[in-house]
């Protein structure tokens, strides 16, 4: 499956800069049955296990991670960028290779001892995983994994969610 997968994925040289090769997920997520296979596969592992909400990382991993929630019967709670969510939020910022950026999410979005699965398109550096993962420990959540649709594994993501149960789709 994870070849049908591959299939689907438009290789983008040099975006969104020069030496960057972007793996874009449109051409997967447009395919009805690539669309159907990545939430199968991404869900998989999560039904019946207890999960009360899904985490989904701006932008993409809105798309995703709305969908396994609704796949394993969970709800979901968007993380955003700073200034997109109308209410009163808990921000975290993490570094990038040049500066630093933030995410908020509402601070009523997890109720304590709720169990969290976090979801998102691409596991590259792991700044914003790592910074979801602590948003939801600090609004009480049991963080019980993060799965992604993609891993950069040259990029060694997974080292800043050592603690963490990392489950990932594809790996480039």
């Amino acid at each position: 499956m994870t070849d049908a997968l591959k299939a689907r994925i438009r290789h983008v040289p040099d975006f969104p800069k020069a030496g960057i090769l972007f793996y874009d997920i449109t051409t997967l997520l447009r395919n009805a049955e690539g669309f159907a296979m990545t939430i199968d596969v991404l869900a998989g592992p999560f039904v019946g296990k207890g999960i009360d909400v899904v985490v989904g990382i701006e932008s993409r991993g809105f798309i995703l991670g709305a969908a396994v929630a609704e796949r394993i019967k969970a709800g979901f709670i968007p993380i955003r960028k700073p200034g997109k969510l109308p209410s009163k939020t808990l921000k975290e910022s993490y570094a990038l290779e040049y500066g630093t950026d933030s995410l908020e999410v509402h601070e009523d979005a997890i109720e304590g001892g709720q169990r969290v699965l976090i979801v998102d398109d691409v596991l590259a550096t792991g700044g914003t995983a790592s910074a979801a993962a602590k948003m939801v420990r600090a609004l009480g959540g049991d963080l019980q994994a993060l799965a992604f649709l993609i891993e950069l594994q040259f990029l060694n993501g997974k080292s800043k969610l050592a603690d963490e149960r990392v489950f990932s789709v594809l790996q480039y």
